[in-house]
């Protein structure tokens, strides 16, 4: 059992005996997925298969807890339930940034660095989502090709299904099921279109926005408020040519940072420049990631962020549930195509059509 991140001992002992009712259950074989590309397979064979890090299993149950199909929600609430107790002890980075600012290969040069000093990593790459197929545009797979076929990293393109700011709908979840495979380091690679860099700051320990040396963005990245968002900027591309545009610009974020407050009183932001395409200055990006990860725990920073992103997590779940009631609900879907209508026509107000489907909801 993972106990690392300071969680109570009841709380862990509730998820062990969560854990422990769940698979005496599956053991069973009442309880069964069936992905498209496979057989029918037990729920509790995929937990034993991410626990074991087989990467075919890992990849099948990543597809459960994305599914979208009703069926699949109570079975993949299993899954995560029986792997609780062996997840929470990874390392958790957000990593956003405008399109063309390198992330990925910054990504494939930290995590190639990190397998070779002997850590496991996994990188949870967020895709914009194809309008015809459904599936990732860019695959960060293919562009980090690398770092997929190292046997000590895993490269999981999610699509973002259209989210705002390309943050899935189970993306703490998937977050989970690498931990509990056991991999110590999970990335988070955003789309990066500047809209809510906040939702993901809020599912990780640390966040890190990337910068482009010389592109006039330094007062962009104010407006969309990442200084204040950031646990380190780093400006990225930092070689070459542009090795004295980004020191200038690393200089413009350092000033900026002064004007805006740190989100721990134990962390002060900094500001570093990076490449990705050499490597250079990605070693000693990381060792402040780790200074600010002992540093927060020590304080027990650490621990009350992680608390604050499991209520979260709760609350978003339960938006997304009631929603999806609301829509899938019979007396709601009735009125749903007049009302879309009547508002569409000017007929009626959308505050007076959502008052009545709101009350033809809570009256069943």
């Amino acid at each position: 059992m993972n106990t690392s991140t300071g969680r109570s001992a009841d709380a862990a002992l509730d998820d062990v005996q969560l854990a422990a009712a769940v698979r005496a259950e599956l053991a069973t074989g009442a309880v069964r997925i069936h992905d498209t590309r496979t057989a029918a397979v037990r729920v509790d064979e995929l937990v034993d298969g991410v626990l074991a890090r087989d990467r075919a299993t890992l990849g099948r149950a990543l597809t459960l807890v994305e599914s979208t199909h009703a069926d699949h929600r109570g079975r993949a609430t299993d899954l995560l339930a029986a792997l609780l107790p062996h997840a929470g002890g990874a390392h958790r980075v957000g990593i956003t940034g405008v399109p063309g600012v390198g992330k990925s290969m910054f990504i494939e040069a930290l995590g190639t660095q990190l397998t070779a000093a002997g850590r496991r990593v996994a990188v949870q790459a967020v895709d914009p989502t194809s309008t015809i197929t459904g599936g990732s545009i860019l695959g960060d797979k293919t562009r980090m090709q690398r770092l997929a076929n190292d046997p000590d990293a895993f490269v999981r393109p999610s699509p973002s299904a259209g989210t705002l700011g390309g943050v899935t709908r189970t993306t703490r979840e998937t977050l989970l099921v690498l931990e509990a495979a056991g991999f110590d380091v999970v990335l988070v690679e955003t789309v990066g279109v500047g809209q809510s860099e906040t939702l993901v700051a809020r599912m990780v320990d640390f966040f890190l926005a990337l910068m482009l040396p010389g592109a006039g963005d330094e007062l962009q990245g104010i407006k969309k408020g990442l200084l204040e968002l950031a646990d380190m900027i780093a400006v990225n591309k930092a070689d070459g040519d542009n090795a004295q545009r980004a020191a200038a610009a690393a200089r413009e974020y350092q000033i900026a940072l002064h004007l805006t407050a740190p989100a721990s009183p134990h962390w002060t932001p900094p500001v570093l420049t990076c490449a990705g395409l050499t490597g250079e200055g990605v070693e000693t990006l990381w060792s402040q990631v780790e200074q600010h990860r002992r540093l927060l725990s020590e304080s027990g920073d650490l621990e009350r962020r992680r608390e604050e992103q499991r209520v979260r997590w709760m609350w978003s779940m339960l938006d997304d549930r009631l929603l999806e009631a609301l829509r899938t609900h019979p007396a709601v879907g009735k009125l749903l195509p007049e009302l879309e209508s009547q508002v569409r026509s000017g007929r009626t107000t959308p505050v007076s059509a959502v008052n009545t489907l709101i009350k033809t909801f809570l009256q069943d």
